[in-house]
């Protein structure tokens, strides 16, 4: 359906999370190193429950060699200093989300490799830093679904 890459991702219950989630939508989880934490870490084993063997996760060195491997039709940024709001695109199956790292995002040298159209974020209520990473996911994965006629479903 969609590739989720996580860039450096650091805390371990939102990284499973998003693997339950990956699992329950079909979407690929991409990890970009360094991990802030191993895949056998005891807060995510338990955050992603079962649902680690239902998921297709793949571990890069980088963002490039991620973005040469996945094969993503698209690419787009999630960012709280994007220009689009997120709703305001159009995806389609095979599109790819990167997110950032929870502590700092995505840092400005990444960001810069994307065109503005490219960049995009959720709103939210002005003064506030950001959204949890696993929600913000959540959130993305399934309004790109919900355009794809939420197609797999049950």
């Amino acid at each position: 359906m969609f590739h989720i890459i996580l860039f450096q991702p650091e805390i371990p219950p939102n990284t499973g999370n998003i693997i339950r989630l990956c699992a329950n939508t079909g979407c690929t989880l991409h990890l970009i190193k360094p991990l802030g934490f191993t895949l056998e870490d005891k807060q995510l084993l338990r955050a992603g429950l079962d649902y680690h063997e239902f998921t297709s996760l793949q571990v890069h060195e980088s963002l490039a060699d991620c973005l040469e491997r996945c094969a993503a039709n698209r690419v787009f940024a999630l960012t709280t200093k994007g220009s689009t709001a997120f709703y305001q695109g159009t995806y389609q199956a095979g599109d790819a989300f990167l997110f950032g790292p929870e502590s700092r995002g995505l840092p400005a040298e990444v960001l810069a490799q994307f065109e503005s159209a490219q960049r995009v974020r959720l709103p939210m209520l002005p003064n506030n830093r950001s959204l949890n990473l696993s929600n913000t996911v959540a959130i993305t994965v399934f309004e790109a679904w919900r355009q794809c006629d939420f197609k797999g479903a049950i």
